[in-house]
């Protein structure tokens, strides 16, 4: 490693940082509360969402769901359609479970504890201390990908992200140079990591903290943080058939396992007296985090009531049209085949 500096030297850094917060915070919404159940739907609607992307989304989120028994007495399917457009909808699912979670197990209160959040459905270790830092004063630093970017860079330190140790070693980073107001320095971290020290072409002439950026001051930006381990890739094949008749359409909701949790979709079988029906095929292609998918779907244009009535009654299919399917979640790629294969 070829960080040099530790301890005392960097105490001043995060003051530093905090000035700079001060001024140039970005203006948003959730900025303005400290209500752990806003800070906390934020968390996860941004953990794979950019801002300028999904502030609508959470907007919206929180206009029909205001608190946390507003979200636990929704259904599900309501809460998955407010999540569209977002993806990763195993958050939507587990956000839902945990609002329930709070209202059984701590009587409808937000836990103040970040060992109590940490128990909540679908949260880690980020968005326990970012909630417990913002809204109760709580000592942890978020440590996510901006934090082992900026104190990376900072220190100069080759440690690799990737390591099963990292969380907590750049926790230990972290409070070489963390204030006493620990929520509003882990905000300015986001902040500057997401506007300044980007993954790349960071804008290091624009950053508060480049007198005491090692990396800097080695002009080795570039050069950190280290990541050697990379998550392969798998390649998935699916295969659906669009089973249509006068405008409507047949539909299943797809179970809590593997991808698209709980999301709507088409048959993925039909027996092989409707194959003649078969008009024509499409193959798309979707990438999702560590799958590349090659989705093959099959349009069968169904004449005879006969063929149709027995089909749904056998597999027990949920009959929607094209207006039906605004009010049910799919994945994107079956999304737009609906509205590219019914438009009016």
């Amino acid at each position: 490693m070829e960080n040099i500096r530790t301890g005392s030297d960097f105490l001043h850094v995060g003051n530093r940082l905090l000035e700079w917060y001060k001024n140039n915070a970005r203006d948003l919404p959730f900025r303005q509360t400290k209500d752990p159940y806003k800070i906390w739907i934020c968390e996860i609607v941004f953990q794979q969402t950019r801002i300028s992307q999904g502030l609508n989304h959470y907007n919206n989120f929180i206009k029909r769901f205001p608190d946390v028994k507003t979200l636990a007495e929704a259904d599900e399917n309501e809460v998955l359609l407010y999540w569209k457009g977002l993806g990763y909808y195993s958050r939507a699912i587990n956000i839902h479970k945990a609002a329930r979670q709070i209202m059984e197990e701590y009587q409808g209160v937000f836990p103040a504890q970040y060992q109590d959040i940490l128990t909540l459905k679908g949260i880690g270790k980020y968005t326990a201390a970012a909630v417990s830092s913002i809204c109760f004063g709580g000592k942890m630093p978020a440590v996510d990908g901006n934090f082992y970017r900026v104190l990376s860079r900072l220190f100069a330190d080759d440690f690799d992200i990737s390591n099963s140790r990292a969380f907590t070693y750049f926790s230990e980073l972290a409070a070489l140079v963390m204030p006493d107001n620990v929520g509003d320095f882990n905000q300015a971290m986001m902040d500057l990591g997401s506007e300044i020290c980007k993954p790349k072409n960071p804008l290091c002439g624009e950053c508060p903290i480049n007198e005491d950026c090692l990396a800097f001051s080695l002009q080795k930006v570039t050069n950190y943080p280290v990541k050697t381990k990379k998550v392969k890739t798998e390649d998935l094949a699916l295969t659906y058939y669009f089973v249509h008749r006068n405008g409507q359409f047949l539909i299943r909701q797809r179970k809590d396992d593997f991808i698209w949790k709980k999301l709507f979709e088409f048959p993925s079988a039909i027996p092989e007296e409707m194959e003649p029906f078969i008009t024509q095929s499409k193959t798309i292609t979707h990438k999702l985090t560590h799958k590349n998918l090659s989705i093959e779907i099959f349009n069968v244009a169904v004449s005879s009531e006969k063929e149709w009535n027995t089909f749904i009654a056998e597999n027990q299919y949920l009959i929607t049209d094209i207006q039906g399917s605004h009010e049910k979640s799919f994945p994107k790629p079956l999304e737009n085949y609906i509205q590219n294969s019914l438009k009016d």
